[in-house]
């Protein structure tokens, strides 16, 4: 009994941090609504005013949305970002500090309350893909596994968005750092084959984090074989999830030791 007590209490420290940090993700309305409004205006531009001139072999819809899934995640980030930083500077750790709460319980509600957001944005992405003509083929256990994978790249950034929070010295920096993030995606696959692309885009969009994600989603909702995307695809999203929450526990520790 005694021994499941500290696992008992983590877990409801880590379930209050993450209501907290979803009542102010709701309460933030226009926030939320960017962060689901953007990635569908994406969307709709490029499948209306520069689908007609991109040649992907297929209907461009077909060809751009599991991109625009994934890049939905990235918006989301920035939002994760700024609210870590705002909690570093704005002195509410210190006042977690005083009670009896971890410090991981903060970033944990924070990258939790990001999986539900853009969850929420993901699912809007595909139902507005399917209104403007974007016909998946993917079966139950495709469905699965592309979701699988949109869960596990959000965890990826959203804990990399986290420690870009750490970083940043004040909440326009953290969103300034996350550019970066917002960047990646078009350099990659999701909007045009790197075929396409010159020699030195090329070799960089071919082998940057995202494109074997987007190929990936693309294979399983497409009906087309992923191949070696796949195992790069999750052995990118485990590498840098692992990495930014190792990057994260360590910069807390040193932010809050101050």
């Amino acid at each position: 009994m005694s021994a499941l007590t500290p696992l008992a209490e983590l877990a409801g420290e880590n379930a209050a941090m993450i209501a907290r940090s979803i009542r102010h993700t709701s309460r933030d309305v226009e926030t939320l609504i960017m962060s689901v409004i953007l990635p569908v205006m994406l969307m709709l531009m490029f499948v209306y005013v520069f689908g007609g001139a991109i040649d992907t072999g297929a209907p461009y819809v077909n060809y751009v949305v599991p991109g625009i899934i994934l890049l939905a995640a990235g918006f989301g980030s920035a939002t994760t970002a700024v609210s870590v930083c705002s909690d570093m500077v704005n002195g509410v750790v210190d006042r977690f500090r005083s009670m009896p709460i971890s410090g991981s319980a903060m970033l944990t509600g924070h990258v939790v309350a990001s999986l539900a957001r853009n969850l929420l944005s993901t699912a809007v992405v595909i139902g507005v893909g399917y209104a403007v003509g974007w016909r998946p083929v993917a079966g139950p256990v495709q469905w699965a596994g592309a979701l699988a994978l949109v869960a596990l790249s959000i965890l990826a950034v959203s804990w990399l968005s986290a420690a870009l929070g750490l970083v940043a010295g004040s909440p326009e920096a953290a969103n300034g750092f996350t550019f970066v993030i917002l960047f990646l995606p078009y350099l990659s696959s999701a909007f045009v084959p790197t075929a396409t692309m010159p020699a030195v885009l090329r070799g960089f969009a071919e082998n940057q984090p995202v494109t074997p994600v987007i190929e990936t989603l693309r294979g399983l909702l497409m009906g087309t074989p992923p191949g070696t995307d796949a195992i790069l695809a999750v052995a990118w999203c485990l590498l840098l999830l692992t990495g930014s929450w190792a990057a994260s526990a360590v910069l807390f520790r040193r932010r809050t030791a101050r």
